[in-house]
């Protein structure tokens, strides 16, 4: 979202194209005819979802999904051939082309009313930001207070708290050193006074690096994002602990399943 403000924000849709009926979902009907001669107003993100906002008091809903990206680069730098699984693209009158390009199709974009955004289904219901300050520890270990599901998969759950995916939450466990296994329940209280700094100087590092680029994702000026180089425990499977090497009773990084997503964490450190 801040790569698209940087290219989009205060300028004018002079054109937009689709390149197929659907997505995830179908366009809105007349999508393309409704952004152009649009100007961008601004953006916003919520959870997982950024929302850029229209002259004219709709807002463009819209998620990356699992392999999404939105790329700007200069319209004249780009071939006259259509560009291999871009579905959704803007031209502002300055010339830079944006692309919504996702090959699996599981990305997702929509019209809202701005002054409804937080009505639409998709919004409606989704628990607080992590990064403001009234996501407390107080506020997540009542979210957690009689759950019975292991933590990743509470922290997973957007109505505990908003865009939390499965390499973030994997880190900030194990910063906190709390097991992935460990009941929700028994999380509430004073293991969330570590928990929600994890959480929130996770995605404070991951947001300054750009992200984590380790298939499709890529930032939009097309580079990648560095936060992969910085895991501790996501991906590091047999690697050693960096908070225990060598200690005795530390088997170093484990990987395992768990509500079919991967999860990594090591079994000394985080208990």
């Amino acid at each position: 979202m801040r790569g698209l403000r940087k290219v989009l924000e205060g300028r004018l849709i002079r054109a937009a194209s689709i390149a197929r009926p659907d997505m995830r979902w179908p366009f809105p009907e007349g999508l393309a005819a409704r952004l152009a001669g649009s100007r961008v107003e601004g953006f916003r993100r919520r959870g997982k979802y950024m929302l850029m906002r229209l002259s004219g008091g709709d807002s463009v809903l819209i998620h990356l999904g699992m392999s999404g990206r939105m790329v700007a680069r200069p319209a004249a730098d780009l071939p006259n051939a259509p560009i291999a699984h871009e579905h959704l693209a803007l031209e502002t009158e300055e010339g830079i082309r944006v692309g919504f390009v996702d090959p699996r199709r599981f990305g997702s974009v929509d019209l809202v009313p701005t002054a409804a955004e937080d009505a639409h289904r998709l919004l409606a219901g989704i628990g607080p930001e992590p990064l403001e300050e009234a996501f407390t520890p107080q506020v997540l270990s009542d979210a957690l207070a009689g759950k019975h599901t292991p933590i990743k998969a509470a922290l997973l759950d957007q109505k505990v708290v908003a865009g939390l995916g499965s390499i973030y939450v994997s880190e900030a466990l194990f910063r906190a050193g709390i097991s992935p296994k460990r009941l929700a329940a028994s999380v509430a209280g004073a293991r969330t006074l570590r928990l929600v700094p994890a959480i929130k100087a996770v995605l404070e590092e991951s947001i300054e690096a750009g992200g984590s680029s380790l298939r499709d994702y890529v930032q939009a000026d097309g580079g990648i994002g560095f936060f992969q180089e910085r895991f501790k425990v996501y991906d590091r499977e047999g690697q050693p602990c960096e908070h225990c090497p060598g200690l005795p009773g530390c088997p170093g990084i484990r990987r395992f399943v768990q509500s079919g997503r991967a999860t990594f964490h090591c079994p000394r450190r985080q208990r």
